[in-house]
């Protein structure tokens, strides 16, 4: 699995400049569970995102000015439970001796608690407010601890949660190899925000989330030893 996202993570890189290892090939599939988490947390949990921040400030504001379909409450606590993440990330951080550490533990977390808020819908299901409040606290850490993790690696234009400035650079910019990542990152969150939004809407969160789990866990298996370790240069 190391060497195929390796060779993946490698033609993101036309200029043979990826010094990153499989790394940019897991943040792929990172983008790609983004697209199918924010799927069903905005079509089953009283329409929120829990990875898209901005998102969830402009929900806010409608809500409070009296947009029925928007809840506050579920806004709230999209943000704390995205705040709580990234807080958490912060502080390991500090303890970690470089940031591909802190990128190894927070994913692990983070399929832990994706597994989690698949426990709790396969147990009590998405439609009582316990278990959304569950799944929304439960998925916005997650996604929260992972896109604290992903900025301190700063990996050129795959950022697994924002893509404004990566649509605007991609529009802005002349052609180049940044055209290739920004390209794979725009077409990953749209496939996995499309699968998710299919999947939610025929099946339910279950195989939604499911899937998911499984692109995380994918990610997360070069994550250990030598597979996140940051290399020279092609040829160097």
């Amino acid at each position: 699995m190391r060497q195929v996202l390796e060779r993946a993570a490698d033609r993101l890189f036309p200029d043979g400049t990826n010094e990153h290892g499989a790394l940019p090939a897991v943040l792929v599939l990172q983008t790609l569970a983004t697209g199918i988490v924010d799927a069903v947390s905005f079509i089953g949990l009283h329409h929120v995102f829990v990875a898209n921040m901005t998102g969830n400030v402009v929900f806010l504001g409608f809500a409070l000015a009296g947009d029925s379909n928007l809840s506050v409450r579920a806004s709230l606590l999209a943000l704390g439970a995205f705040s709580a993440g990234a807080w958490s990330a912060g502080r390991l951080g500090r303890r970690a001796a470089h940031p591909a550490r802190l990128f190894a533990v927070a994913t692990a977390v983070h399929v832990v608690l994706v597994a989690a808020a698949l426990a709790v819908d396969l147990t009590a299901g998405h439609r009582t407010d316990a278990a959304q409040t569950a799944l929304i606290a439960l998925l916005g850490c997650g996604m929260g601890l992972q896109n604290a993790a992903v900025r301190t690696l700063a990996v050129p234009d795959l950022t697994t949660t924002v893509l404004t400035r990566t649509l605007t650079g991609l529009a802005a910019d002349a052609p180049g190899p940044a055209t290739v990542r920004r390209l794979a990152s725009l077409t990953a969150m749209f496939t996995g925000a499309l699968c998710g939004g299919a999947l939610f809407l025929r099946e339910g969160a279950t195989p939604a989330l499911a899937l998911a789990l499984v692109l995380l866990l994918a990610g997360a298996l070069p994550v250990r030893g030598r597979g996140l370790q940051q290399r020279g240069p092609a040829g160097a």
